[in-house]
């Protein structure tokens, strides 16, 4: 055989392997974004895999009895996962789930396991005022010492984004406390400080200021904050109820804001700010300070959680409805609930134009456009305000609004809203 013909068997031998390493990348693609790894399942629900799939995807349920694979009950100890495999046939690829009512048999199987999660959407506005978990600092700087000399104590060894806990071994909870114990006349003072998930101990020596002859150590701090948001949904038989479907971090370090305690109060939308491009609109309220309706019990990258003094009270707003999770939303038609004139939370329909169910950031799990007439010309879209607007479809409630398009705000983002729901836990 000629050296010709053997350099064009090797080549057809190449073009084979590479065809054969593109077809299984785009096989593994594929089936990775049309099944996701860990689909979510509630008390009493059904998730039917009509999918043959050789790698290896989790289905976790916290509840006993309540997962089916091709029809068949797994049997699992609480809070534990199982795994499946099979064979791929690519003509089988699909993902849904039926919300198909047991039959007696199965139901009696289901070791009498509580009803579908079913919860109240809100989108009421309330106002939030939340004491941190410590006092924030914001940044260093300087204190001009009795001296003359301009100094800087704490550089170096605080910075924006800390937690002080305690001073001296006293437990701090307000600013005030922290400027006594600093004013102490010691010549150093001991910081017990959280920095990200990190307990420190610090010591620094406070300057007398030129200005007050009082001590200073030159940090700027919050102990609170304040503001408005939406309820995205209540729990009736519990109370519960989740807002926003992020985080509320501090305006200064960008930083979330870890919750002490605080109040959920009664606000009163007064006017609202349109949205423009580049520049994202308000809704403009009073809170109502001394109408405390609840508490916040957790603020986390999810949205912030919490209980409701009288949930019964809000019966009126409407029947509970069930969860869609995050394999049944689709492209297409949806309204929202939102409160953006003052008066009461209406529906306003959008179309979720994209879905992406292996986001990076869980709060951008949807890509959401309004389409109602009425909202736009009230707000030019999405507004500072209506995060935590619960996004509605096929009568199931399937996420909430999270973020709008700086440069247009028509658009936005949602999050699912088992993905909210999850949070729960950590109340």
């Amino acid at each position: 055989m000629s050296q010709r013909n053997k350099n064009d068997n090797n080549n057809q031998f190449m073009i084979i392997l590479l065809s054969l390493f593109f077809a299984f990348f785009i096989y593994f693609v594929t089936v990775n974004a049309l099944f996701p790894d860990k689909p979510s399942i509630f008390n009493n629900e059904y998730l039917h895999l009509d999918i043959k799939n050789p790698f290896r995807n989790m289905l976790s349920s916290d509840n006993i009895d309540v997962s089916y694979v091709y029809n068949e009950p797994l049997k699992k100890e609480k809070f534990a996962a199982f795994n499946y495999s099979s064979i791929l046939d690519l003509k089988d690829i699909s993902s849904k789930k039926e919300n198909e009512s047991p039959t007696e048999e199965e139901y009696k199987e289901e070791n009498n396991s509580a009803e579908v999660h079913e919860v109240i959407p809100m989108g009421i506005t309330i106002g939030v005022r939340i004491s941190t978990d410590g006092i924030m600092v914001l940044g260093t700087g300087y204190v001009n010492g009795k001296d003359g000399v301009a100094h800087k104590p704490s550089e170096g060894i605080l910075q924006a984004g800390d937690l002080i806990l305690s001073v001296n071994g006293k437990e701090l909870h307000t600013k005030e406390e922290l400027v006594n114990e600093i004013e102490s006349e010691m010549e150093e003072i001991y910081l017990k400080i959280k920095r990200e998930e990190e307990i420190i101990e610090l010591n620094v020596r406070p300057i007398e200021a030129v200005e007050d002859g009082k001590q200073k150590i030159g940090v700027w701090v919050r102990d609170s904050t304040q503001g408005i948001g939406t309820i995205t949904y209540l729990d009736p038989n519990t109370g519960k109820f989740a807002a926003l479907g992020h985080g509320i971090l501090d305006v200064d370090t960008r930083k979330l804001m870890t919750v002490r305690y605080g109040d959920v109060m009664k606000t009163e939308i007064k006017s609202v700010k349109k949205g423009k491009k580049g520049l994202p609109g308000e809704l403009i309220g009073d809170i109502k300070t001394d109408e405390v309706i609840g508490q916040v019990r957790l603020n986390n990258e999810y949205g912030l959680y919490g209980k409701l003094d009288n949930p019964n009270s809000w019966s009126s707003l409407g029947s509970p409805v069930k969860i869609g999770l995050q394999n049944e939303v689709e492209e297409g038609p949806a309204v929202i609930i939102s409160n953006v004139d003052g008066i009461t939370a209406k529906e306003y329909d959008i179309y979720i134009e994209s879905i992406n169910k292996n986001s990076q950031d869980d709060s951008k799990g949807m890509v959401i456009r309004i389409t109602d007439e009425e909202l736009l010309e009230k707000t030019n879209g999405i507004v500072q305000g209506m995060s935590g607007s619960p996004i509605i479809q096929n009568n199931k409630l399937v996420g909430a609004v999270t973020h709008v398009f700086v440069q247009d705000p028509s658009k936005g983002y949602g999050i699912f809203i088992e993905k909210m729901l999850q949070q729960e836990k950590g109340m």
